[in-house]
């Protein structure tokens, strides 16, 4: 019993002289656990704070400039910003267009060497292409065909010695041609020869031809002549044409006969009178051509034998008949000179 009251006291003596307060709790191990982990939810906070800073740091990394730009710039200067975009992005695509139109358009010029020519003379050799120009500073001498598929330019003039053969000409400007042979012109506007004109076939003529000179022919046909003024003739008219037909009239008596020279317009009737003639018509000319009306004739009688007689004459638009109203002398001979116009 002692013992254990002496022990009982020793216990109370030492919570007595314990720096804790009777108060205070003791904790055991399980409370100990329990307050480490009081403690360590108590502590995140501050875990937090220093995690969202190295988050706003990482995040502000990985935006770069474009986190930078939404954050501090407006709305207003990325639109003015953008159309600066734009607007070098066409300026660069417009460039790059006229570099490639102009390398398109560039013509190269090429010279042709004393090889290439070798090379021409032997065989068939295409030198260059289309944009490239060839360029021959000596005379170049063609022994055969040369055939331009495109068009010719000539800077100088142009020298043909023989023939020039070309399916259709147009020409713009003046021309000066020494010798022209053309197979068949047409000219639709005015046409002026200062010079001689010289037509080796027939001149046709559709509407009407005034001339300001002389005109030389050596023969002239006209279907239809009129004449407005005064005729003058420095010679001879000469009545042309076929001879006329004759048929022989009772007034040449036995054995006489007749002949004719000359034409429709003007002629000469020769009498040869036989034995025994009597009055009537010496002979009847039949006209070649037919005159649009009865014409009207002159007759003179040649010889004294024809001035002794009392002739006459009978015409029709297609004949004419010399007579006579007295009878002619036998055996003689003698003549008529007529002249027939329309």
């Amino acid at each position: 019993m002692g013992e254990e009251k002496k022990d009982e006291a020793e216990k109370n003596s030492l919570e007595n002289d314990s720096l804790e307060a009777p108060s205070t709790e003791v904790k055991t191990a399980d409370s100990e656990s329990n307050s480490l982990e009081s403690g360590a939810v108590a502590a995140e906070p501050a875990e937090d704070t220093s995690s969202k800073k190295k988050s706003k740091k990482s995040s502000a990394g990985k935006g770069g400039i474009v986190g930078f730009i939404t954050t501090h710039l407006n709305i207003y200067m990325l639109l003015f910003l953008l159309l600066l975009v734009i607007a070098g992005l066409a300026i660069f695509i417009s460039y790059q267009s006229s570099k490639k139109e102009a390398a398109k358009t560039d013509i190269k010029v090429e010279k042709l060497s004393e090889k290439d020519l070798a090379a021409i003379q032997n065989s068939t050799t295409t030198v260059g292409d289309a944009k490239s120009v060839l360029n021959v500073e000596s005379n170049a001498v063609f022994n055969g065909r040369v055939l331009v598929r495109d068009s010719l330019d000539v800077a100088g003039t142009i020298k043909v010695g023989g023939a020039l053969a070309l399916p259709g000409i147009t020409v713009s400007g003046t021309s000066q041609f020494d010798e022209v042979k053309l197979n068949n012109i047409s000219v639709s506007g005015n046409a002026t020869v200062l010079g001689q004109l010289s037509i080796q076939k027939s001149l046709l003529v559709s509407g009407g031809a005034t001339f300001g000179g002389p005109i030389a022919a050596p023969q002239l046909n006209i279907d239809n002549l009129q004449i407005n003024k005064d005729l003058v003739l420095n010679r001879h008219i000469a009545a042309g044409g076929v001879t006329p037909g004759l048929v022989f009239g009772s007034a040449l008596g036995a054995g006489g006969t007749a002949s004719v020279n000359g034409s429709d317009t003007a002629g000469t009737l020769t009498v040869n009178t036989g034995g025994s003639p009597t009055a009537g018509c010496f002979a009847t000319i039949n006209f070649s051509q037919k005159f649009n009306s009865t014409p009207h004739i002159a007759i003179s009688p040649v010889g004294a034998s024809a001035g002794s007689l009392n002739y006459y004459i009978n015409r029709t638009s297609s004949s004419l008949s010399i007579c006579t109203a007295s009878a002619a002398p036998a055996s003689s001979s003698f003549g008529f000179d007529y002249v027939a116009l329309d």
